[in-house]
């Protein structure tokens, strides 16, 4: 997309997917020394997605999220450090270490999870939008999802919903291609994504998933129609995820030459191009901003490293209800 934005915006478009970038690559890391254990799912080749289409939401509006949402929490605002610190399960992480890689919360960012199940979060995000109508709030929720949703029920219970009752949702399909293993063309008789929101009525828009400006550019238009009361909107982002599904996933489903191609068209690599092609970026420019965001995560993994583990006399907080005696009761 040709660029139509300040040096600033571009910077931070390209910060943001840097330090997405960063932190993925140390959870890696970490994960392969022992110090992260559980699932992880790495966002990286994806991070136009995040980068480009949060910022256009206030803080006012909410996120829900799948299981590859470190990206999504760190461009909404949430610490870096809480995020490292709830992958290594320590009582300073986001979730108090509960959660894991797969279920980072943030309330205080309207960062509704991080959630493991497969399509999941589509009826949570439903949810919100009809709470914020019913209460006349100019919000708008947005969902982010896999391709792999769509073969899951509350796909198509969601959008007909939402559509039908005109909620205040934003669907974002991130398309990586991929549900887990399974190619895209083999659980989908209809692989175009965006037509299956049509179907439902959605207002629906096919955009680059590598591409940050484009994802930005299509995004704002997408919050505006959803503020102005128009109904839910479809976005669909055609993206790629360059490591596997997990890490525990052989990858014996795709080649390294694909694989390899996708990597040609690099989101970082690709915006760090343009901005040096507007001179809106040079060397010193990307230097300081890689060793500033390579203090940042080395800063995160020593709080996380640092962090105390949630005490025994806290793991049942949460999960059973407290006993309230009578006299404690009597003086309330």
């Amino acid at each position: 997309m040709t660029m139509s934005m300040t040096r600033e915006q571009g910077m931070e478009l390209l910060r943001q997917m840097l330090r997405i970038r960063r932190f993925e690559e140390r959870a890696a890391e970490l994960y392969q020394l022992g110090k992260i254990h559980g699932f992880l799912h790495l966002y990286i080749g994806e991070e136009a997605v995040a980068a480009g289409s949060i910022p256009p939401l206030t803080s006012e509006d909410a996120i829900v999220a799948t299981y590859r949402e470190h990206g999504h929490a760190l461009v909404r605002g949430t610490s870096m450090r809480s995020l490292m610190a709830e992958l290594f399960g320590k009582a300073t992480g986001c979730a108090r270490g509960r959660g894991g890689s797969m279920h980072f919360f943030d309330a205080s960012r309207r960062f509704y999870g991080g959630l493991a199940i497969v399509g999941g979060g589509l009826p949570v995000a439903v949810g919100l939008a009809l709470a914020d109508k019913l209460h006349g709030r100019a919000r708008v929720t947005a969902c982010y999802f896999g391709d792999g949703a769509v073969a899951e029920g509350e796909f198509h219970e969601s959008l007909n919903l939402a559509a039908l009752w005109k909620l205040p949702v934003l669907f974002v399909c991130e398309n990586n291609l991929y549900a887990m293993g399974t190619a895209l063309a083999r659980h989908q008789s209809q692989p175009d994504i965006a037509k299956k929101a049509k179907a439902y009525a959605l207002t629906a828009h096919t955009v680059d998933g590598m591409d940050v400006l484009a994802v930005d550019v299509a995004t704002r238009r997408a919050v505006e129609f959803v503020r102005q009361g128009h109904g839910p909107y479809f976005l669909e982002c055609l993206t790629y995820r360059f490591r596997a599904h997990s890490m525990y996933d052989a990858e014996l489903y795709r080649t390294k030459d694909e694989v390899n191609e996708w990597k040609q068209r690099d989101p970082i690599a690709t915006f760090q191009q343009t901005l040096r092609t507007a001179k809106l970026l040079h060397d010193e420019d990307w230097k300081q901003l890689d060793t500033s965001i390579a203090a940042e995560v080395t800063d995160a993994v020593a709080f996380a490293e640092a962090g105390p583990w949630e005490s025994v006399e806290e793991l049942t907080t949460d999960v059973y209800s407290r006993i309230v005696g009578d006299q404690e009761r009597a003086g309330s």
